[in-house]
């Protein structure tokens, strides 16, 4: 799954994206990027790399990047093969720059419309059509807060995205459905990314986004709107950042712990990859839709506690799936 960070501080934030890109590596990624807002000089500085996200941070240690805002990405192909074209982040006319993980499911119709008004793609990904869409309420007149909210009222599907805005670089707006999103509190500064572990060195305060939530972030606010468009607060949690996963915690044994936390991790595996209505297929790589389409069989081959999971999955795979198994 495609990993997010952003940063909004009085410093230089380029190593920050990196760091937090680099504790995202775990997730699987294809390509790697980042965009800053030019300190002093606006428009992007975008950098974006094939393969990982060490060869990302050579880039910015031979040409520094220079910026007090700014979001990064770690792509998973979906939606076009693995290339500097199809990585994020995608930036519209120069005045919008945007990171997304999810699928949107409309946005064969999108990118139509979007075409029609003059809109050029050079990407294969279904995120460029988010992009144009804010880029084109933005340029209407409309606040970058006030473009994102009315373009995901045009989109169908799971996402968590980031957006900055070369006319406004004082603020993130961010938002999500489907797809984790959690928001680092600073002090004179704040953060967000799709995993608190990509904020552990900047912070240990995190507010977690529920369904539906737009948030717009500054270096000294962060002000949350829920999905019915009302101004609403949301704890702040302090985590003990410090213990390693591998550590059973506050829990007697491993598997007390592993009992325990179920619930969130099969929240987390399904997120991303659930719409309101059907499977995201395309979630599961390029391509996944037609080898999906053309499954015959399904085989599971497990032991241990693994096994009596892979029997109860069986059951459901050949209820829900129609498939044997």
């Amino acid at each position: 799954m495609c990993g997010i960070v952003g940063a909004v501080a009085d410093r230089n934030v380029p190593g920050i994206l990196l760091e937090g890109l680099q504790r995202l590596e775990y997730r699987g990624y294809d390509s790697a990027g980042l965009a800053v807002v030019r300190a002093g000089q606006g428009g992007f500085d975008l950098r974006r790399k094939v393969g990982k996200v060490r060869q990302l941070a050579d880039d910015v240690a031979e040409h520094p990047a220079h910026g007090r805002i700014g979001i990064a990405h770690t792509r998973w192909a979906t939606h076009g093969a693995p290339s500097e074209a199809n990585a994020h982040p995608h930036i519209s006319n120069d005045r919008v720059c945007l990171v997304h993980n999810g699928i949107i499911e409309n946005h064969e119709a999108l990118r139509a419309e979007l075409t029609g008004l003059g809109y050029r793609f050079r990407s294969e990904t279904d995120t460029e059509v988010i992009v144009h869409l804010i880029d084109h309420y933005h340029a209407a007149g409309r606040s970058l807060l006030d473009a994102v909210r009315e373009t995901l009222t045009r989109l169908e599907g799971a996402y968590a995205i980031a957006v900055i805005a070369a006319d406004d670089p004082e603020r993130i707006i961010a938002a999500r459905m489907g797809s984790p999103l959690v928001i680092g509190v600073g002090i004179g500064e704040n953060f967000l990314a799709s995993d608190p572990l990509a904020l552990r060195p900047v912070t240990d305060r995190f507010v977690f986004l529920e369904e539906g939530d737009l948030v717009e972030l500054t270096r000294d606010s962060i002000a949350i709107w829920d999905r019915a468009g009302k101004r609403v607060e949301r704890p702040v949690e302090k985590l003990q950042l410090g213990r390693d996963d591998g550590d059973r915690g506050n829990y007697r044994h491993f598997m007390q712990k592993e009992i325990h936390q179920q619930p969130a991790v099969i929240r987390h595996t399904l997120e991303g990859r659930l719409s309101r209505t059907r499977v995201l297929e395309e979630a599961f790589g390029i391509g996944a839709r037609a080898i999906l389409d053309r499954a015959r069989q399904v085989t599971l081959v497990a032991c241990g506690t693994s096994f009596y999971a892979a029997s109860v999955a069986r059951y459901w795979i050949e209820e829900l799936a129609g498939v044997p198994c």
